[in-house]
């Protein structure tokens, strides 16, 4: 489901939040339309942060890198990389309007970013809204192989930490998939939703240079503690 704001309304942080909190985020048709349109999906994507899944291929790719990941440093270069046309995609659904208002999200501290860096070359990352136990990711780049993987990788061994109980990835792709993303209907988003609301989280939980090592035993530990054993570890 979705609606067409009246251009001439003021949407401000504190209704963008109250949006996420009622299960709708906003989007563009293009980056030049200025009007947003409020998206509810009737299914949407779930990263259960219980029982993610990290490929072995990625596991091992994440531990040996010699990309940098950095959190909350280059919110213009994110949402840059978001923005981005790339092959298959030639357009954007961030506008200026979106770029303004998360903008004000992350002066706040709801916006959080996740940058992958090869030296001093920003080369894939992703950003999403923090609210109370939930986390809702918004978009991911990569210039180079596996970076937006790197920067998920990290994101949910962050929520994991934090104390986190929803990643909400909007829609399912292949992308997502691999992760063990699934699709769950409106009702019962809503009250995962609901609940993960009710939880006190903290996104910087985790030192924000944590290495590698950390990243894959928080989820490790995950892992072992939810009784759940993934493909990688057969």
């Amino acid at each position: 489901m979705t609606s067409r704001d009246d251009i001439m309304i003021e949407i401000t942080p504190q209704v963008l939040l109250k949006a996420y909190s009622c299960g709708i985020f906003p989007m563009a048709e293009s980056a030049e339309d200025p009007a947003l349109y409020w998206i509810e999906p009737q299914n949407r994507g779930i990263l259960p942060l219980d029982r993610a899944h990290v490929p072995r291929r990625l596991a091992r790719t994440v531990r040996t890198t010699p990309f940098r990941v950095q959190i909350d440093t280059d919110y213009e270069g994110t949402i840059n990389g978001c923005a981005a046309s790339r092959p298959g995609r030639r357009s954007t659904w961030i506008n200026a309007r979106i770029r303004s208002l998360y903008r004000e999200l992350f002066e706040l501290g709801h916006c959080h970013t996740v940058e992958v860096w090869n030296g001093n070359k920003l080369v894939g990352g992703l950003y999403g809204v923090a609210l109370g136990g939930a986390f809702f990711g918004e978009s991911m780049f990569s210039y180079e192989r596996d970076a937006s993987k790197i920067a998920l990788v990290h994101l949910v061994a962050r929520l994991v930490a934090g104390g986190f109980t929803l990643l909400d990835t909007q829609f399912v792709t292949e992308h997502l998939r691999q992760f063990g993303t699934f699709e769950v209907d409106r009702g019962e988003f809503q009250k995962l939703l609901d609940r993960a609301l009710k939880v006190s989280a903290d996104f910087r939980r985790l030192p924000a240079d944590a290495s590698s090592v950390e990243i894959l035993s928080v989820l490790a530990a995950d892992e072992r503690s939810s009784g759940h054993v993934s493909a990688r570890s057969r």
